[in-house]
């Protein structure tokens, strides 16, 4: 049996990246993510690692840029405002080509906002998050040993893709505890004859850059680098489904949203109603097939978010339109509840012809749950 180990999903990360060969960290400390910046100080110095607090985000982005570019497995941490600082930096790696990982402990916006758990920061980490043509993988673990292990994974894909992976959590896993075990960590290792790391007077000069002054150039390379992005949405899209069979209602959610969903789903299933879960595990790409072969299933889906419904535009971007998709929702650092979800499971199982009676896309904070 495999050894297991209480931790709280921000230290997970922190054990899972130094296992995974991060021996390069450069952050900032913010709410609720650091103890990432916490576990990372005491434990680089014992293995021969280097931890740095920089003097803002906009610094540790630029040192993780330079560490990336010299072939390092390195990382950095934040959460929702101090990622937004962090953007130009994401979009400068980004148009270099080298691979970084990155956590985001999403906390509610926007602005300042609160400390509390959310999941509004999907929009800046599916559709870029900095400026120009470009995609970070994200992945959006739902427990603690998921914390770990797609920790782990996502410094794999970085390397693999020589781009960002951006570990996008609420801050509800990011503080939880639960027991994991480390014992199915699989580091995968990747030459990086592009990196710069000296010649030696053996090989010509690299050049790790994102400026390209001659239009053509950088069209060309940009079309080349959507080739390698269209590679990862056919091969690295991750989902899973729960008791989707003889599913009629889809529900769909990620993070701790997908936990209290379940659970949502295994009620209505009590009450005859033929309820089923789709979590995407991987944000970007996105699990389009999963969603596709679903619409021609079910009638109807169900959206439970901690924001404003910002994944609902992929999950009908991925069905087509074909069918009504409705919003449980809660934001501000607020969760809903198991019955909040079912309610919506309910309202959404009362369809007819493919359409939702009128009053049936209200959240349960509009209704005025708790």
């Amino acid at each position: 049996m495999a050894e297991r180990v209480l931790m709280k999903g921000n230290e997970a990360i922190a054990e899972a990246a130094i296992r995974a060969g991060c021996r390069h960290y450069f952050g900032y400390p913010i709410t609720p993510q650091t103890e990432i910046a916490a576990y990372m100080a005491k434990r680089m110095p014992k293995i021969g690692g280097v931890f740095l607090q920089a003097e803002s985000e906009i610094a540790s982005i630029n040192m993780v840029y330079g560490a990336a570019a010299a072939g390092m497995r390195v990382m950095t941490s934040s959460s929702s405002p101090g990622i937004s600082l962090k953007s130009e930096g994401l979009s400068y790696i980004a148009g270099s080509d080298v691979p970084a990982f990155v956590v985001n402990v999403q906390r509610g916006g926007p602005g300042l906002g609160g400390i509390q758990p959310s999941q509004s920061d999907y929009f800046q980490a599916t559709k870029g998050g900095g400026h120009g043509d470009y995609r970070m993988i994200v992945l959006a673990p739902a427990s603690v040993q998921e914390m770990a292990s797609l920790t782990v994974k996502g410094f794999n894909l970085a390397d693999k893709y020589r781009m960002t992976a951006m570990i996008l959590a609420d801050g509800t896993i990011g503080q939880m505890m639960e027991p994991i075990s480390f014992e199915d960590v699989e580091v995968e290792t990747y030459d990086k004859p592009w990196a710069l790391t000296g010649t030696g007077m053996k090989r010509e000069h690299n050049i790790v850059n994102s400026l390209y002054l001659k239009p053509d150039e950088l069209e060309r390379t940009n079309f080349q680098r959507y080739e390698k992005y269209r590679t990862v949405e056919e091969s690295e899209a991750l989902w899973e489904e729960y008791l989707m069979e003889d599913a009629e209602i889809c529900v769909t959610a990620f993070g701790i949203a997908a936990r209290v969903a379940k659970n949502a789903v295994a009620a209505a299933r009590a009450e005859g109603i033929k309820a089923g879960l789709i979590r995407p595990i991987t944000l970007w790409p996105f699990p389009k097939a999963a969603l596709r072969r679903a619409a021609d299933q079910v009638k109807a889906f169900v959206s439970v978010e901690l924001n404003m419904g910002q994944m609902i535009e992929d999950i009908r971007l991925a069905t087509e339109c074909r069918r009504p998709v409705s919003l449980c929702n809660r934001t501000g650092g607020m969760i809903p509840s198991p019955d909040q979800v079912l309610s919506s499971i309910q309202a959404a199982a009362g369809c007819r012809d493919g359409r939702l009676s009128e009053g049936q896309m209200t959240s349960p904070a509009q209704k005025g749950g708790n």
